[in-house]
């Protein structure tokens, strides 16, 4: 088993753009649960209106490429403002119950026949991705040093969902060192409490469900041009487990927890990923055939999150008295 070949796979996938584009969903589920206390099981549902926006208004519409980003943003801001409005005066587990089923709802709607001359059907959109690779500065070739190395294409998607990443994570620092952010943070703590000091609680949370589904929404947009292609069924409830356990791992209610959670949580599933493969190949393994890797990398999330929960509820960094909290 080469292990040298192991270990530069998985740094290419933690520091590569799928690993930057989870990144700042993190940063809106951080925003959402970490320091709101919204149960937000449905970030994949805003990544999903955000690939979608850009998608269908480049290839549907002949629409340019910011325009399409300006729409996976309005879609982000209405699907929040569609599950806040009716749920966020409830208890946090209609809110839970609600945007799992939106997330899902979502996309039986997206991949519907009826649907198919908007987004695709079953089959989604390609090739559109075209004028963001044409403006790439970067002169073709391979980057990096010694066995991890991107392409320029990749390495131009880095770069700007990276970006995108460091922008929401300082809006996200100065929201939270404001008297904005203190009002959030009192409202995870005890809602009540801030509401008798004359708060719109309301609003305050739902400001908060905005401004971390536009981050999930841009998220969604980076995913549709990194891959240049989508369809409904690659945003299923999975992914928001994926997010949820990146995010416990890294530390809620942190700024570099859902940094350093999404890295970390992709070096150890490649990592696992390509171990059990090699191993598989060298007929160590023989009862584990590539179907089945993918099911025990399922697996492997699951135990990750259950030794957090026992074991670190606060994550890799995080303050074991900021999860101790009285979510509502």
């Amino acid at each position: 088993m080469d292990f040298m070949n192991i270990l530069a796979i998985s740094l290419e996938t933690a520091i590569g753009p799928i690993t930057a584009i989870y990144v700042l969903a993190a940063i809106g589920l951080n925003l959402h649960f970490g320091y709101t206390g919204l149960l937000n099981f449905g970030q994949v549902g805003f990544m999903l209106v955000g690939a979608y926006g850009v998608a269908v208004c480049v290839t549907t519409f002949g629409l340019p490429l910011w325009v399409g980003f300006l729409v996976s943003v309005a879609c982000a801001t209405v699907l929040a403002l569609l599950l806040g409005v009716p749920t966020l005066r409830l208890r946090a587990d209609y809110l839970a119950i609600a945007t799992i089923a939106v997330a899902e709802v979502l996309r039986l709607l997206y991949r519907a026949e009826f649907a198919r001359p908007v987004t695709g059907g079953v089959y989604g959109r390609q090739s559109f991705a075209d004028r963001f690779y044409d403006v790439n500065p970067i002169p073709s070739g391979s980057y990096g040093v010694g066995d991890v190395d991107f392409s320029a294409n990749q390495l131009w998607v880095m770069l700007v969902t990276w970006g995108l990443a460091a922008v929401a994570l300082l809006i996200t620092l100065a929201l939270m060192s404001s008297p904005w952010g203190r009002v959030i943070k009192g409202i995870r703590e005890d809602e009540d409490a801030v509401r008798s000091l004359g708060k719109n609680v309301f609003v305050y949370k739902l400001q908060s469900l905005v401004l971390g589904g536009v981050f999930g929404g841009l998220a969604g947009a980076m995913i549709a041009l990194n891959q240049q292609n989508i369809t409904p069924d690659q945003f299923m409830p999975q992914v928001t487990f994926y997010l949820w356990a990146m995010l416990l791992l890294g530390g809620a209610a942190t700024t570099w927890g859902p940094v350093i959670g999404p890295m970390v949580m992709w070096f150890l599933l490649t990592a696992f990923d390509e171990s059990l493969r090699a191993l598989s190949s060298a007929g160590v393994l023989e009862f584990i055939g590539n179907s089945e890797i993918g099911a025990l990398r399922h697996a492997f999330v699951g135990v990750a999150l259950l030794l957090l929960i026992v074991y670190r509820p606060q994550g890799l960094i995080g303050n074991r008295k900021e999860m101790l909290v009285n979510v509502k």
